[in-house]
């Protein structure tokens, strides 16, 4: 009705829909109610075969509808419907169990996922996908989380979209798209210039978008693992896994930048190379903050210069700073300070209190300043000298567990 009569639907103020429409007319009729008639009987065949459809598709369960999937290539090399329903049932399984969602109501919800689209109204109506197994699910006295996964599992399906509201349609939808992603890229048909017919794109950055936002514990790592492990013998690309996650960190990039952070921060933090998108996203707002702290750029341009002392020198390093070996007043004042800060921020780095840490480390200015105004580095006494490299190291140690604060301009 919307899409090809270009009516607009009317609904109550509790949002549901009534059997109401209105259009608009470009002429000034006589008689408006002829035109009514008229535009009334082009929409009514179609919502009587909508409830024919509706009719009988409610005579079979949904489930009755799995052996039909078998008939349906997903992608030549990466078999069935069925197929990839098989996967897409232990992956939200395994996906549920690790944020805490119902496992059953999730694997129950991954083996219903794709039965609405052998339905006599999903055929017709294709882009009813996804809703109609939320109808159906429920006529068949599916649980509700479930049937509500079934309608949720293709969110995001554009930028700015809802994201699944429960757990469990949170890991349908998540473990839907890893299955794709997996399975493209483990035959080698990763996008390439504006072409991506999978829609990988779309996919990485709700993936990213549900983890971040509904704040969820799961890895890129083992979550990319575990999806390339439910296709067996059948992916050829021996770096699947690399690059998967290499694709969906790119998204970060495009998404960060879109809300307008800074390339370098961007840059800074991917150094790391987190895995994990709740704490990729935890260190994107840490360094963003730390960049308006007073001693940012001093620190910045401080590390940039540790970085490359490290870089050019050759020696081999101690495990620790060794105290006997600290002759100015001024690396003893600094190795004191990377001491006292290694053990304090310890627990801030493990609760991911990357914001936190920094605005500790920030204090670290002067010290930092006054031991590089003060002291030679490169010292004549080689043990001296590698236990001053050693400081500056545990040093840039510390700023590294939350990004490469040297790469900021």
């Amino acid at each position: 009705m919307k899409g090809d009569q270009k009516y607009f639907p009317v609904y109550d103020n509790d949002g549901n829909l009534m059997p109401n429409f209105i259009f608009v007319t470009n002429i000034e009729s006589s008689d408006p109610r002829q035109i009514i008639s008229g535009n009334e009987k082009v929409v009514r065949p179609r919502l009587a075969d909508a409830e024919f459809f509706f009719n009988t598709d409610r005579k079979k369960r949904l489930e009755d509808h799995l052996p039909r999937l078998e008939t349906v290539l997903f992608q030549k090399e990466l078999g069935t419907l069925r197929d990839k329903t098989d996967r897409i049932q232990a992956l939200a399984g395994w996906i549920a169990g690790e944020i805490g969602a119902d496992v059953n109501h999730a694997t129950r919800a991954g083996l219903l996922s794709k039965c609405d689209l052998m339905t006599n109204m999903v055929f017709e109506f294709t882009d009813t996908q996804g809703v109609m197994g939320m109808h159906y699910a429920r006529h068949d006295g599916e649980a509700e989380d479930v049937a509500v996964a079934l309608n949720e599992q293709y969110q995001p399906r554009f930028a700015g979209d809802d994201l699944p509201s429960s757990p469990v349609a949170c890991a349908l939808a998540i473990a839907d798209k890893m299955d794709t992603l997996a399975g493209i890229f483990g035959i080698g048909q990763h996008p390439k210039g504006d072409k991506d017919p999978f829609a990988l794109r779309r996919a990485a950055l709700g993936v990213l978008r549900i983890i971040v936002e509904k704040n969820l514990p799961l890895d890129l790592q083992t979550l990319t693992e575990e999806a390339v492990r439910l296709y067996g013998s059948k992916l050829s690309n021996a770096r699947v896994v690399d690059d998967v996650i290499d694709f969906m960190l790119g998204r970060f990039r495009a998404w960060y930048q879109e809300e307008g952070h800074s390339i370098d921060t961007l840059q800074a933090v991917l150094a790391r190379r987190p895995t994990r998108p709740a704490d990729f996203d935890a260190r994107m707002k840490a360094v963003s903050h730390f960049r308006t702290l007073e001693a940012a750029a001093a620190l910045a341009a401080a590390n940039k210069r540790v970085s490359n002392i490290l870089a050019k020198s050759t020696e081999t390093l101690n495990e620790s700073v060794q105290a006997s070996l600290l002759k100015e007043n001024e690396e003893i004042q600094l190795a004191t300070f990377v001491t006292a800060l290694s053990s304090k921020l310890q627990p801030y780095f493990a609760e991911g209190r990357y914001q936190d840490a920094l605005v500790e480390l920030a204090q670290l200015r002067t010290a930092v300043d006054n031991f590089f105004d003060k002291v030679m580095v490169n010292a004549d006494d080689q043990a001296v000298r590698v236990n001053r490299l050693t400081l500056l190291s545990k040093l840039r140690e510390l700023f590294l567990q939350v990004a490469d604060i040297s790469l900021l301009q």
